[in-house]
Parts: structure tokens; C-alpha cells; sequence
């Protein structure tokens, strides 16, 4: 009985040792980032009134713009960032932005950059209103897993963008283009955690 409780115990533990090595070594599981991640990630798309109408229609179009704009990112920063196709990809990423300014840029940018990420993963984004004045404003808020070159798992940090959707008419429609107002603004943001989300 001694014999069965200790082979029990051995077999537990290392079965509890070899689950959370696994999961520290976490790996990538996406597409790679190549060249046709910036010809679909141009924020060119437009959304009927009907395509807009639930939480859950909105959470995925934001999902897949955050996605997008991550994606977009990743290129940017493993590149040398001085060449004529950097300088398309940075044009692509200000194009998700109502404004045109590069310290929309610049606090993702350096995050990438320190962490040295390659690829990015959205994961449990959750869109949210909040009223302030007169005004409606949108929140998104969600969690980023960074991965490095070799595509193993760095961090996964909770971030909160502002984003709008704003009236585009298209042929007498009304239709509307997705823009973010801020991205990973540092007052509202943390590091969550440093395991990979399941």
C-alpha cells in the first residue's frame, strides 16, 4: 500500500512538472506576418449599421483591428525601420488612427522594441462605453501575448485602447470606418501576468 501511495506521489508530481514546463514554453501558434499582412491590414473597410448591430459584431471587428494593427507592428519593428517598405508599413499602421500622429505610435512601438517581439496574440477583448459629458466614448479592453523570433513566449500584458467608429456614406448608405483614437494608453495599462493565457 506504502509502495502504491509513493509510485502515486512520483507520478503526480512529475506529471505537475512536466504540465508547467510545457506551458512556460509556450509557442506561437499564429500565421506568420508577411507582406500580405499589410495589403489586408489598410483599414479600408466599411460597416453597414446592420453588420455593427450587437456587442458581439463589434468585439470582433475590434478584435481584428487591434489584431491588425498589432500584426502591422511586429513587421514594422523587426525591420530596420529606414526602408522604402517600412515606410508602408508605418503609413498602414497610421491609417487605423483618426489623426495622423506618431505618438500615436510611439508607446507600442517601444514596447515592441524593448521586448524584442515578433508576433502578438489578442486574446479575452471586451468593448465597454463610457459617457462623459455629452459624449459616448468607446473603450476596448484586452490582453497582448508577445512572443519573440523563435516564437517563444514573453509576456502577456492587459492593455486599453480608445476607438471610434466613425460615419463614412457610401452611395447613399450610411456606413462606418473604424478608428482608434489612442492605443495602449500607459495611465490605464499593466503587465498582467507572465504565463500564456489558455
Amino acid at each position: 500500500m506504502k509502495n502504491q501511495n509513493k509510485l502515486y506521489w512520483w507520478t503526480l508530481t512529475l506529471s505537475i512538472l512536466i504540465s508547467g514546463l510545457i506551458s512556460c514554453n509556450k509557442k506561437y501558434d499564429g500565421e506568420d506576418n508577411s507582406l500580405e499582412t499589410i495589403r489586408n491590414a489598410n483599414n479600408n473597410v466599411t460597416y453597414t449599421k446592420s453588420s455593427l448591430d450587437s456587442l458581439q459584431a463589434i468585439n470582433v471587428i475590434t478584435s481584428q483591428k487591434v489584431q491588425d494593427l498589432l500584426d502591422l507592428s511586429t513587421l514594422y519593428t523587426s525591420g530596420n525601420k529606414d526602408t522604402e517598405i517600412d515606410s508602408v508599413i508605418y503609413t498602414q499602421m497610421q491609417a487605423h488612427f483618426m489623426t495622423k500622429d506618431s505618438n500615436n505610435l510611439k508607446p507600442l512601438l517601444k514596447e515592441m522594441d524593448s521586448l524584442k517581439v515578433r508576433f502578438a496574440k489578442v486574446n479575452n477583448l471586451k468593448t465597454s462605453k463610457s459617457v462623459i459629458a455629452n459624449d459616448t466614448l468607446d473603450f476596448a479592453d484586452f490582453d497582448v501575448e508577445y512572443y519573440d523570433k523563435k516564437r517563444t513566449y514573453i509576456t502577456t500584458v492587459n492593455r486599453k485602447a480608445q476607438y471610434m467608429l466613425k460615419a463614412s456614406p457610401v452611395k447613399f448608405q450610411k456606413e462606418f470606418k473604424f478608428y482608434f483614437n489612442n492605443f495602449y494608453k500607459k495611465e490605464t495599462d499593466s503587465t498582467k501576468t507572465t504565463k500564456p493565457a489558455n
